[in-house]
């Protein structure tokens, strides 16, 4: 019998203020497709109903935002709140999530983002998956280009200089983010193997050994 090698659908619901948080999502696209996994960009601010059913039909949802005054952007709360459509019918129940966000600062405030990502994901029902990266950058024998520089386990995070342009986005948080699409890939890819080992077990016509 071959292997089973399923191919996950993630997307990537975000919102990006000044290009910035586009860059760490393209980032997370990137490490996802490279894991084998069918990518979608979503920003949520110009979302319309062709996008809420890739969203409905993914396997995956990774979350995005800047953090703006300690939380997620208001576009992101928009976008969040409307997903009250999708609560009411349990659509996304089960389904991975995982989160990024980027801030001027070195902390930001960038947890509580990430915590609220957390909880609407919470909310729907979804399996959280976290960085799974050790913290960099803690050390005398570290630097600023190690990935996780920042020390976040929940979700990626990225700083940006304020007087800065997107393309001044730090190759280390880049490099984190791709690590996070991977992962949620990856994650995502054996979640769908489980469940349909587990259907091929439980189904009527299955042989017993």
């Amino acid at each position: 019998m071959s292997a089973i090698t399923p191919t996950p659908v993630v997307s990537i619901a975000y919102h990006s203020g000044y290009g910035h948080t586009a860059v760490i999502a393209e980032a997370v696209r990137a490490g996802a497709a490279e894991a084998g996994a069918t990518v979608h960009l979503i920003k949520v601010d110009e979302i319309d109903d062709a996008q809420w059913e890739l969203l409905d039909g993914s396997d995956a949802i990774v979350f995005g935002s800047p953090t703006y005054m300690g939380t997620a952007s208001g576009a992101f709360h928009v976008f969040a709140e409307a997903t009250s459509k999708r609560w009411f019918g349990d659509a996304w129940q089960d389904k991975v999530a995982a989160g990024f966000t980027n801030s001027a600062s070195k902390s930001g405030d960038k947890l509580n983002t990430l915590q609220y990502f957390q909880m609407l994901a919470s909310q729907h029902g979804m399996s959280w998956v976290n960085l799974g990266l050790k913290p960099g950058w803690n050390s005398s024998t570290g630097s600023e280009n190690d990935l996780n520089r920042l020390g976040f386990s929940s979700g990626a995070a990225a700083q940006s200089n304020a007087d800065e342009g997107a393309d001044a986005v730090h190759k280390a948080d880049i490099a984190t983010a791709e690590h996070l699409g991977r992962r949620v890939a990856e994650h995502t890819r054996v979640v769908i193997a489980g469940r349909a080992a587990l259907a091929a077990v439980q189904s009527p016509g299955a042989l017993v050994g």
